[in-house]
């Protein structure tokens, strides 16, 4: 009876002061839209430390970023709140920095904010802005998790690596580069993988290990969406990598909707929701402005500026008849990109479109500018309108995602392009042929320099380095492979 009346005891005084379970950042932290002055951080707190059974479920709590140089004191965030209703994630904008300058930054978290645990310090670089200074990019696409950890509905084996728990290589070839951004120019998780067909057609073959785990069905909901990001970016590689670079971010059309979609479809994943939750998921704008677009300009240094579109927000129909009124872009921002074009006296313009505009791509697609029964119209314009202007040979140059292959390509016109190419092998491609009747270019109109052939199809990522020099300045575009070999290189030096 004693014994029992001292647990009853201990259960009223101590029962509702009991320690609550830790708390833990599962997905690490990573700084998006960095400036010369400012840089979004962002966090999620998590109930584990990593993935458990499938998922990495998030934690209410409240946290704080700290950011610092080693010549100036700790600057220091508002407490946040991490809730269900923004996924547990925590999202700041560090203001009033430095150009070119290295800062680093850790997450404060607790359940509140007197008993507290830091994560280990992360860094970035702000921008030169007008300033001379060099910059290396990595410009990535294609990051399919379900092809890589399961394999292909081809029957294409999944990656068998000793290192798969870790993630995709071409990530650790990335980190191992020691570049100063990372740029994933949509695509970054699938929401329409695993499909149901082809789902049905691997379980036919014996690939069943993959459905009772991933839930085997594509993602139709706001909290199955959520998980794609958390499945992605728990993955180690990610993880270390991003504690080490400034992030940009785009969406197309696997992170928006579906494959290929447009905002008029009829899909269970809404417009609004595939819009709002790049913007939850990803540090892409401040997490305070109600209106903020996703389209937007940014100086990397006196020689250097890049444009960042939006493709899938503003455009028409893809079914629509190409000609004058049908646009991938919207009327305003196309104003934006020429207007903003016009004004910059970069050495090197470089303007980074979710999905090509030279190519060639597949002749059956009509959700790009290269598609004839696309938005042919509106590419062929804008190409006409860089010819007007005087932009051909003045340094701008094209870099595209989507394409699941590498290549450097030529549009009659003059202007480059270099498509990123998927970033895992077991998403990779051979690429469409200038000449191929199934082509958008069967009259061999471009001229390519560089394609993944059959045979030689990889995943990697596109290396976009700038050097100041005596000069002025010089570009290299380098496409590398998974494991982190060159596979080729453009130079070109400033005009």
């Amino acid at each position: 009876m004693t014994r029992l009346l001292a647990l009853l005891t201990t259960v009223v005084l101590f029962g509702c002061t009991e320690t609550p379970p830790p708390l833990h950042t599962a997905q690490g932290a990573m700084v998006g839209e960095v400036t010369a002055t400012s840089a979004i951080l962002q966090s999620r707190l998590t109930a584990h430390s990593g993935l458990v059974d499938g998922r990495v479920p998030g934690s209410p709590g409240v946290a704080r970023f700290l950011w610092w140089t080693a010549d100036a004191d700790t600057a220091t965030s508002a407490w946040i709140t991490a809730d269900s209703t923004a996924d547990y994630l925590i999202k700041t904008v560090a203001r009033a920095l430095q150009p070119s300058t290295r800062y680093q930054y850790q997450l404060e978290y607790g359940h509140d904010t007197e008993q507290t645990a830091r994560t280990a310090p992360a860094t970035f670089r702000t921008l030169h802005g007008e300033a001379p200074g060099a910059t290396r990019i990595v410009f990535t696409t294609g990051m399919n998790y379900y092809h890589f950890h399961f394999g292909r509905y081809d029957s294409t084996a999944a990656y068998d690596g000793p290192d798969k728990a870790l993630g995709y290589p071409a990530l650790a070839a990335i980190a191992d580069l020691q570049p100063d951004y990372f740029v994933g120019t949509g695509d970054n998780v699938y929401f329409d993988h695993p499909a149901e067909v082809d789902m049905e057609r691997a379980i036919a073959r014996g690939q069943t290990p993959a459905l009772g785990w991933f839930g085997g069905k594509a993602a139709v909901t706001e909290a199955e969406i959520r998980r794609k990001y958390h499945l992605q970016f728990v993955q180690p590689r990610y993880r270390d990598l991003f504690a080490q670079v400034g992030t940009y971010w785009q969406k197309d059309d696997h992170d928006h909707r579906a494959n290929d979609s447009d905002p008029h479809m009829e899909h269970p994943i809404s417009h609004a929701l595939g819009v709002r939750s790049f913007t939850e998921q990803l540090p892409v704008v401040d997490p305070d402005a109600a209106a903020a677009v996703t389209y937007r300009t940014h100086r990397m240094s006196r020689a250097l500026q890049l444009w960042f579109l939006e493709g899938r927000d503003y455009r028409s129909p893809n079914a629509m008849p190409d000609g004058p009124g049908k646009t991938l872009w919207g009327a305003e921002q196309r104003a934006w990109l020429q207007r903003t074009l016009l004004a910059s006296d970069a050495a090197f313009k470089v303007i980074v479109s979710p999905t090509p505009l030279v190519g060639p791509d597949d002749a059956y697609k009509r959700d790009n500018h290269t598609n004839p029964d696309g938005f042919r119209h509106e590419g062929d314009a804008f190409f006409d309108w860089l010819v007007e202007n005087d932009f051909v040979g003045s340094g701008l140059y094209l870099i595209c995602g989507d394409r699941h292959w590498q290549y450097h390509a030529t549009h009659p016109s003059g202007i480059e392009e270099f498509s990123t190419g998927a970033l895992v092998d077991n998403n990779a491609r051979a690429g469409r042929l200038a000449g191929d009747d199934n082509s958008t270019n069967p009259d061999s109109l471009i001229v390519q320099h560089y394609v993944q052939r059959v045979g030689e199809a990889s995943g990697g990522f596109l290396m976009l380095t700038l050097a100041p020099d005596r000069s002025g300045a010089s570009a290299a575009f380098q496409f590398f492979d998974e494991q982190g070999m060159l596979l080729y290189e453009e130079r070109k030096a400033s005009r």
